[in-house]
């Protein structure tokens, strides 16, 4: 029996060494097509997108999905250390270089913003054009918590994350109760199915791997960072109003530290615009980076 080859919107992936760690990466679209990197948030992995890989890839983009360090079936480095935000993005630089990209554009929704504002700020030279999807500048958060103790509120589980041990327990106990639940409510109703929540607990609880994803909130919290740099390229917000932790103010905030900056508000949307809003959010980002052809 012969096996039919996968559709070209659907991901195949392969393991790519960076040198540092082994990424697990998903590719779909043409080969020769632009370069466009997505970078998924906690607790997801490269399936955060799925719903944008197929409709990117049609339009010529050459999509990769990265498992980032720590995630899904790439490499799980020990150490805090590792997980410092200029070591994840220097892993997406490592990654455009890898696929034969030194330029490339560039989103990211939830820590996969954090990176991707990273990568913008300090590695501007790859990067065409950026989207954040519910993601603050790392640049403005402290300053905008002290003025927002609403926020600082908010906030309160990244403190939870810091106990070594105790949160990994809690959010993997009965398969990953707590997390599922985490989900589920902070989500609009249907946005993750049983299956989609199943998949996520299969990554969840393999060996190591919640410590893994823990370490780079830890890391945010204890490892010194750089002042950023204002971003430069050309860049688009969209912001799902209705976000559990991230007040709509921190967008507004990290739009000032862009040189030409735009937020798209969704009103109804919440932290998981795009698994609420699929059809819009792979719009706006194929309208925001056409026309395709790199420079």
């Amino acid at each position: 029996m012969t096996q039919s080859s996968p559709a070209p919107d659907e991901l195949v992936f392969r393991r790519v060494d960076l040198g540092e760690v082994t990424l697990n990466v998903g590719e779909a679209g043409p080969s020769d097509g632009p370069v466009l990197i997505l970078l998924h948030g906690f607790p997801e992995s490269a399936a955060g997108w799925h719903r944008q890989v197929g409709p990117l890839a049609r339009a010529g983009f050459r999509v990769i999905v990265p498992d980032q360090r720590g995630y899904g079936l790439s490499d799980k480095p020990e150490r805090i250390e590792a997980y410092h935000l200029d070591r994840l993005a220097a892993d997406v630089v490592a990654l455009g270089r890898a696929c034969g990209a030194g330029r490339f554009f560039l989103a990211g929704h939830d820590w996969g913003g954090l990176v991707a504002w990273w990568v913008a700020s300090f590695h501007p030279e790859h990067v065409i054009r950026l989207a954040i999807l519910n993601a603050p500048h790392p640049g403005i958060v402290a300053g905008y918590i002290r003025h927002h103790p609403g926020q600082w509120l908010r906030s309160l589980y990244v403190g939870f994350f810091q106990l070594r041990g105790f949160a990994e327990r809690w959010l993997t106990a009965d398969d990953a109760k707590a997390l599922r639940r985490a989900l589920v409510s902070t989500s609009r109703k249907g946005t993750f199915s049983k299956a989609d929540l199943d998949a996520y607990a299969r990554e969840w609880t393999r060996p190591r791997a919640m410590t893994a994803m823990l370490a780079w909130y830890r890391a945010l919290v204890r490892l010194p960072r750089r002042d950023p740099p204002p971003v430069t390229m050309p860049t688009l917000i969209l912001w799902g109003k209705r976000d559990h932790a991230l007040q709509p103010g921190l967008a507004e905030a990290s739009l000032r530290l862009c040189d030409s900056g735009l937020i798209r508000w969704f009103p109804d949307a919440t932290h998981w615009i795009q698994h609420e809003e699929p059809e819009a959010v792979s719009a706006a980002l194929e309208s925001f980076f056409r026309p395709i052809e790199q420079p």
